[in-house]
């Protein structure tokens, strides 16, 4: 089923779970658990795109990070193309949003004052850029699906992450109302750069870093 199709569909009562019973859709967490199993268990991990929090919580229980960044700006889009989008036509503007930042907070007050959660809103190049080169095992890259934005995270990405860390993320189709930009961005990114691992499975993209050349010997 198509994603603009289907964003009409959900809106009847009842077409979700109908729909899932019926095999025509998956849900996230059936379509991403065998990502988070390849993710290395008790790294530094970050989440760009974080809607209302329940991947991040799919993040907690299956890999137990030390840390892990959710990195949204929850900020409402107002132009067209946005219009099928969940920070577009799909929020009732930015009062939703700050509403929805809101409830991830509380949703997980509990390892965010323990210091395993921390909440970064803001534009995900700029935060990713605060962080020191190499500084995360892995990436889940579920922000802006337009290509130019896309692009942008990849290539932060990469140099945020150790050498033979991961990069991946959602939504790798043709189609949506981003118009494929997600497929186009992480093609030509796997061109630009050496991975030891590509998998690319049920709207998901894993990106694998090759390992760091060894110092040469004088």
């Amino acid at each position: 089923m198509s994603a603009t199709l289907w964003q009409v569909v959900r809106a009847i009562p009842g077409a979700r779970r109908l729909a899932l019973a019926l095999g025509i859709v998956r849900t996230a967490s059936v379509s991403r658990r065998f990502l988070l199993d390849r993710m290395p268990k008790g790294g530094r991990c970050a989440e760009i795109g974080v809607h209302l929090g329940d991947f991040s919580e799919e993040i907690l229980r299956r890999t137990e990070p030390a840390e892990l960044h959710l990195i949204d700006p929850w900020r409402h889009e107002t132009a067209e193309i946005y219009g099928d989008s969940l920070y577009g036509g799909q929020a009732r503007g930015q009062a939703e949003m700050d509403a929805r930042h809101d409830r991830v907070s509380e949703r997980f007050a509990a390892p965010i004052a323990g210091g395993q959660v921390v909440i970064q809103r803001g534009n995900s190049v700029d935060v990713l850029g605060r962080f020191p080169d190499a500084y995360f095992d892995w990436i889940y890259i579920d922000g802006n699906h337009l290509y130019e934005f896309v692009s942008a995270d990849l290539e932060v990405a990469f140099r945020k992450t150790l050498p033979s860390g991961w990069i991946t993320g959602d939504d790798y189709h043709g189609g949506g109302w981003w118009q494929g930009g997600v497929q186009r961005a992480v093609d030509e990114f796997v061109v630009r750069h050496a991975f030891a691992n590509v998998v690319l499975r049920d709207g998901q993209f894993l990106l694998q870093k090759a390992p760091a050349a060894p110092a040469a010997k004088c």
